[in-house]
């Protein structure tokens, strides 16, 4: 099925990232980003104090956002196997709350909030998603490096990615990310939050415009059970043959049962141009289930931007059974 609907009422609300903020809370100068990450700007909320850094899961305190250097392993506790057979003694503690797009508070291991529909771009734009009744093995999606906006804000973020997260105990989401951070360019990193409060990403690698990227989570067990509690959540830029990898990283308990396949998050947009600057970014997924068998036909669910964001722009959703595309 071909589906295509602008600006229609959106069918879901995701728990973590979904908002609705006006454009306030002055901020001085600052630096605009730190290892690498943007430091959310004017446009974040009230509640979310200065300094704190824009992940693909919300607004985050440095101290609590973690790089796996290539070759290094996060274990289910927290702390990190390194490549050179060392471990770290004790997880490094994450002392401060984070906050969602919107700028709720959550403290670690709390369940993420449903949140209403944003009409300000701050979170979770537009996306495709389905549920399953047990949980998922794999999820693979393969898209196009989008030319870079071209306008910008200092604290601005856009983010594309597909992923997994569980609909009962919504604590944790594992991803495989392209992202920016302005004033660019586009890198690649893949993200596993929030183990005790902390987030997790592998080293970023830079991408080109035109590049094509494939990323994907799967079970990461020698043997391949429904129940396996690690997995491999892997970006790999396929025009230059560089990857980004998180291996063996833990679930932190949850059943993937939540999966989506092409999302698009943005901070601090005040204008279309602010997002890349091309119509649409096209996503070819393809999602296996619990015994490893791949779905032909998943029944995905678009949810659209809401009608009162602001900026409007040319918002919208194409679906068929392998290819999602997003328009902006």
């Amino acid at each position: 099925m071909n589906t295509r609907i602008l600006a229609a009422p959106r069918l879901a609300a995701l728990a973590v990232l979904l908002v609705c903020v006006p454009f306030a809370c002055a901020q001085p100068a600052g630096p605009a980003t730190i290892h690498g990450l943007a430091v959310a700007g004017a446009e974040r909320p009230s509640a979310v104090p200065e300094g704190f850094l824009i992940t693909p899961f919300g607004y985050f305190h440095p101290s609590c956002v973690h790089s796996i250097a290539d070759g290094d392993r996060l274990l289910a506790d927290g702390r990190v196997a390194y490549a050179n057979n060392t471990i770290d003694r004790v997880a490094p503690a994450c002392a401060f709350a984070h906050y969602t797009a919107s700028g709720a508070v959550i403290a670690a291991n709390q369940r993420m909030p449903i949140e209403p529909s944003p009409l300000a771009v701050n979170g979770w734009l537009e996306y495709v998603s389905i549920v399953s009744d047990s949980s998922y093995s794999e999820i693979a999606a393969t898209w196009t490096v989008p030319p870079e906006p071209t306008t910008s804000n200092i604290g601005e973020a856009v983010f594309f990615f597909p992923g997994f997260q569980d609909t009962v105990a919504n604590l944790t989401i594992v991803q495989p990310v392209l992202q920016w951070y302005q004033p660019g360019p586009w890198k690649m990193a893949s993200w596993n939050c929030c183990i005790e409060g902390s987030v997790w990403h592998s080293v970023p690698k830079k991408v080109s415009v035109g590049d094509t990227l494939y990323g994907f989570v799967v079970a990461d067990c020698t043997k391949k059970t429904p129940d396996c509690g690690l997995w491999k959540i892997a970006t790999q830029d396929l025009t230059t043959g560089k990857k980004s990898v998180l291996r063996k990283s833990p679930g932190d308990g949850q059943v993937w049962d939540w999966a989506f396949g092409a999302v698009l998050e943005a901070y601090g947009i005040r204008q279309c141009s602010d997002l890349p600057a091309t119509t649409n970014t096209s996503f070819a997924v393809q999602l296996w289930d619990q015994n490893h068998n791949l779905i032909s036909t998943p029944a995905w669910v678009p949810s659209y931007a809401d009608p009162g964001t602001d900026p409007s722009c040319n918002y919208g959703i194409d679906i068929t059974s392998t290819q999602q595309t997003l328009w902006y």
